[in-house]
């Protein structure tokens, strides 16, 4: 079941951000009022966990055969 969200005032979120942004990170959402109107949320950030596939760009990607050699003009530039 999920939890009621939380309600501060204006003045408490301000004295309390911290402790207020601990609670949001572990999923709770804090409705913040000024008088009895709410004004703001603060809610946690969803990110998307991607999976990789690996291989999807098999074949459509190649690396030229001098790949590891570096022009002459370059190697100045370098110490050895």
């Amino acid at each position: 079941m999920k939890k009621q969200p939380e309600e501060v005032a204006i003045h408490y979120a301000k004295t309390h951000l911290s402790r207020l942004l601990a609670k949001v990170s572990r999923g709770r959402t804090i409705i913040i009022k000024k008088g009895s109107r709410p004004v703001a949320q603060l809610i946690p950030v969803r990110t998307a966990v991607r999976t990789r596939t690996f291989g999807l760009e098999k074949g459509r990607i190649t690396i030229a055969e001098d790949f590891d050699s570096m022009p002459e003009v370059f190697k100045k530039h370098f110490r050895k």
